[in-house]
């Protein structure tokens, strides 16, 4: 399992790439204000025991970005974890985030 703590530096002013992956289907995003933040051990139980997910699937973390002018907030079970990347499965799709870094920089 990947460690918990967040290896990408996160500002929050600055601007990242989100990319959701679905099946086949992948979709790139520029997104502002991301923060990470670790679902404590109750917070896990009293989401997702009653939904009846598997403890392996379960979230490890509340991710709040803006995207588009719109607050997103997902949660999800941290999947990879590197220096510029990192991963969360939330059900069926996949999130990643890295920074944005324009053409030619």
């Amino acid at each position: 399992m990947p460690d918990m703590e967040i290896k990408m530096p996160i500002k929050f002013h600055g601007n990242y790439v989100v990319s959701i992956r679905c099946a086949d289907e992948e979709n790139r995003e520029r997104c502002q204000k991301l923060t990470m933040r670790k679902l404590s051990p109750e917070e896990q139980q009293q989401a997702y025991k009653k939904k009846g997910i598997d403890e392996q699937d379960m979230p490890t973390h509340q991710i709040t970005f803006y995207d588009f002018g719109c607050k997103r907030i997902i949660e999800g079970k941290l999947i990879e974890n590197e220096e510029d990347r990192a991963v969360f499965r939330v059900q069926d799709k996949e999130y990643g985030f890295s920074p944005f870094r324009p053409r030619g920089a």
